[in-house]
């Protein structure tokens, strides 16, 4: 007997995605993104990423089952984000998949599309290992999770007290001038600069924070000592690089990341790490946490980058992991969560 088909709704920003999955198989995985809405204004914009929701969910999700070959009779549950994310975007997603799921008689699980970024690694890897550490780095996150099972036992052990890492990213890529979003453009750059040149600051790595946030991240001195360094090189008539920046600057990043990343996993008896979201794209986080995991004896898997930005087949990678697990569908009076807690992994029905 095959396994049950899920459809995934993804739309907790501006990605309008559509996916489909069965067990670690997927079908298929239809985008459509507004991004390019938001360049003159230096970021997302919540009304106009609404609205873009509503123009392009039912042409994403009919492509959807036209190029998987399926119908909407055929999916056996519906899994749709449920937070975190922007309350606008996070309602369109919601109300259709409530719609779709009461037309066809199907249960529907509101789940937390962060831990989709880990649970999509299925897709590509295969089944996901029964104990790991799940670093999640993106625009809005960056935290370290110990996953004993991903549907019913999460454990947040840190995560950042200030930005998240894509979002520094983003940052300093403003401080560059860099087109938007800077991200993307700062880990260019950073491949053409060279590490060394610029020194600039571990945060929390240094007296008791080091002990006391061992799995804690903050990226906001990090930013402000990027600020500094270029307004005292302007100062003094000297010409930026812009490579080195971006390449000391990453550095910086990815070293906080990978050590603590691979000490969770030392520290807890892990012998995997899966990485997720939009920032695990970034080059260099990918080589030094390969290169130090191997040294520790941890093996890392990482989605590819087709995968790392949001996209409705984490959403039903997740919802196959809570559906094989026999748990119930959730409440049809929910609603979305912003601030949804990392160790909430759906919105379970009430008892």
């Amino acid at each position: 007997m095959s396994e049950p088909l899920v459809l995934g709704i993804e739309s907790t920003c501006d990605e309008t995605g559509v996916g489909l999955v069965r067990g670690t198989q997927l079908l298929v995985d239809r985008t459509a993104t507004s991004m390019d809405e938001y360049a003159r204004y230096g970021g997302i914009i919540p009304e106009i990423a609404s609205r873009a929701h509503l123009e392009s969910f039912l042409p994403t999700l009919d492509a959807a089952l036209d190029e998987a070959g399926v119908t909407l009779a055929d999916v056996d549950a519906i899994a749709v984000a449920a937070g975190p994310g922007l309350v606008g975007s996070l309602t369109v997603g919601i109300c259709a998949a409530k719609a779709l799921a009461s037309s066809l008689g199907k249960p529907l699980y509101g789940v937390n599309h962060v831990i989709g970024h880990l649970a999509v690694d299925k897709l590509a890897d295969g089944p996901l290992p029964e104990h790991f550490i799940g670093l999640v780095v993106s625009g809005g996150h960056s935290n370290i999770l110990e996953i004993r099972n991903i549907a019913t036992d999460v454990v947040e052990l840190g995560g950042t007290l200030d930005d998240a890492a894509g979002e520094a990213f983003d940052k300093v890529g403003r401080l560059l001038d860099l087109p938007y979003p800077g991200g993307p453009y700062v880990d260019r750059l950073s491949q053409q600069g060279d590490r060394e040149a610029i020194r600039f600051p571990r945060g929390l790595a240094a007296g008791k924070d080091k002990e006391r946030h061992k799995y804690d991240f903050s990226f906001s001195g990090l930013k402000t000592a990027v600020a500094r360094y270029i307004e005292g090189a302007t100062a003094r008539g000297e010409v930026v690089s812009k490579e080195n920046v971006c390449a000391a600057f990453s550095e910086a990043v990815n070293d906080s990341l990978t050590a603590k990343a691979v000490r969770a996993a030392l520290d807890t008896g892990c012998d995997t790490i899966v990485v997720g979201g939009g920032f695990s794209a970034n080059s260099r986080l990918r080589a030094l946490l390969t290169e130090r995991a191997e040294t520790a004896g941890v093996q890392v898997r990482m989605p590819p980058l087709r995968f790392c930005t949001d996209n409705g087949a984490q959403i039903a990678a997740i919802g196959s992991e809570l559906v094989a697990a026999g748990l119930p569908p959730s409440d049809w009076d929910f609603s979305p969560d912003s601030g949804l807690e990392l160790t909430t992994t759906y919105l379970a029905p009430r008892a």
